[in-house]
């Protein structure tokens, strides 16, 4: 699928003006929201990907198709960047999330391994306060046992309180399938 990076913004007056529908990753910092969005693309270094917290400072958009943009949000929680940036981020959050009328989908990336947090309970209940289509997606599948998925997928869901949980994989695929499935049916 062709896709590419369109902008990088930090107010609403920077957004792309387009006909797309937008579907937002959201969740902690490091849970795997750019290693996601690039396997989702089958491109390696579209979104940056760093093993530090926090690489996402801005609200990154790609183009992907002529359908869909990408949206790629700054992690909450802790990062390794300046306090004077990290104290932008949920305003920035706050005010993308609250007009941006083209967001048809959020999905709410969690790490699988480690049960959801406060935060992320809490951006749950923001996105289903201001009405968006949500769909939790578990990444990291594949650094536990598959004895451990079922519990720590079920946990997921338990926690937030979602119908489903996509159970995901950025080096080897899983979950792929069934992720384009649901973007595709918004």
């Amino acid at each position: 699928m062709e896709a590419s990076f369109s902008t990088a913004t930090t107010s609403k007056g920077q957004y792309p003006r387009n006909n797309r529908k937008w579907i937002v990753f959201s969740g902690r910092s490091n849970v795997g929201k750019s290693s996601l969005i690039n396997s989702l693309l089958a491109k390696k270094n579209l979104a940056r990907t760093s093993s530090t917290p926090g690489r996402t400072q801005t609200i990154n958009f790609y183009d992907v198709g002529d359908r869909w943009t990408f949206v790629d949000l700054p992690g909450y929680g802790f990062a390794r960047a300046p306090l004077r940036i990290r104290e932008q981020w949920g305003p920035m959050i706050e005010e993308f999330l609250q007009v941006a009328d083209a967001v048809k989908l959020a999905l709410l990336v969690v790490d699988v391994r480690h049960q959801p947090t406060a935060q992320d309970q809490l951006m749950r209940d923001y996105l289903r306060e201001h009405q968006r289509t949500l769909e939790v997606v578990a990444t990291k599948i594949d650094k536990i046992s598959r004895n451990r998925r079922v519990r720590h997928l079920k946990t997921v869901q338990e926690t937030l309180n979602v119908p489903r949980v996509v159970p995901y994989s950025a080096t080897r695929g899983d979950g792929k399938r069934e992720l384009w499935k649901i973007i595709r049916e918004v």
